[in-house]
């Protein structure tokens, strides 16, 4: 298999968002998305309890994207303003297409702060181009038993497949856009090597441990965490150091122009206006706090 080269290496530096600090490697002062991801966060791991609990997301809205949310560790509930209301817990993902416009809240259950625990998870920003932007909204929230696991043949290495496709087997997220989206288990000195489409921008985090990527650039927690890929090979190769966990993101660019203001995501400054308009006078739907 003939390897991707490395674009760039990337940091994932702890960054303040209220009364909670988390990583942020996209986007930073020399990454500033990867398209079609524009932004991703690592929180956690915290340890929440009564006395701790400063992850309690109330209602706020979204239009012009996906958010989603890989829990790690934890348990939190999700409601919305199209009347869904799931507990999502470790393994689980929420994939979220804000489209037209959702209110959403997010925080870990009662019953998880009562008893305490540790709560981390990734929270991924997936671009829709133009012409979806204003489609309806969804939510799709699968269970971690649920996904299809694809494992080396001495199964030092699983792969859960969220969306898209590897090996010929495909993910239980329907998706709007070209996106593969995968966790990686790797145990230590196993290697393996993962196949990308040619038209995909990919790229690979690393949630704990260390590895060595194409047998060239290692990822290390509080080192560099993320790698991105040119489009110029069949896949890479992940050889693991440590048990390691990573999570990796393939999509089709959308090459849109892109205009961000807090939870909206269009393509001009209008689009951005209408969008604030619009949930001001209730056209994203309501939800009780």
């Amino acid at each position: 298999m003939k390897l991707n080269t490395i674009k760039r290496v990337g940091r994932s530096d702890f960054v303040n968002m209220g009364p909670i600090q988390l990583r942020q490697p996209i986007p930073t002062r020399t990454i500033d998305n990867i398209d079609p991801f524009i932004l991703l966060h690592h929180y956690g791991p915290y340890e929440i309890s009564e006395q701790n609990n400063p992850f309690d997301l109330g209602p706020h809205p979204h239009r012009g994207f996906e958010p989603i949310t890989f829990l790690i560790q934890g348990e939190q509930l999700h409601r919305d303003s199209l009347g869904n209301e799931s507990v999502v817990k470790a393994g689980d993902v929420q994939w979220t297409t804000a489209g037209r416009g959702i209110i959403h809240a997010e925080a870990p259950t009662k019953s998880f702060v009562q008893k305490g625990g540790t709560l981390e998870g990734i929270q991924l920003w997936l671009n829709l181009p133009a012409e979806k932007k204003m489609m309806e909204a969804n939510y799709q929230h699968i269970a971690n038993d649920d996904f299809n696991v694809v494992s080396s043949e001495d199964d030092k290495v699983k792969i859960q497949i969220i969306a898209g496709e590897l090996d010929s087997i495909n993910g239980r997220i329907q998706t709007q856009t070209a996106v593969n989206a995968f966790m990686i288990d790797i145990t230590k000195e196993s290697k393996y090597d993962i196949k990308v489409p040619s038209l995909h921008q990919s790229t690979i985090y690393l949630l704990k441990g260390d590895v060595l990527i194409n047998d060239s650039e290692s990822l290390k927690i509080n080192e560099n965490q993320l790698i991105e890929f040119n489009q110029d090979g069949d896949g890479f190769s992940i050889i693991g150091n440590e048990d390691s966990k990573l999570l990796f993101l393939s999509g089709e660019p959308i090459n849109e122009p892109v205009t961000t203001y807090g939870p909206y995501v269009m393509n001009t400054q209008t689009e951005i206006m209408e969008a604030m308009r619009d949930y001001q006078m209730g056209k994203m739907g309501f939800l009780p706090v």
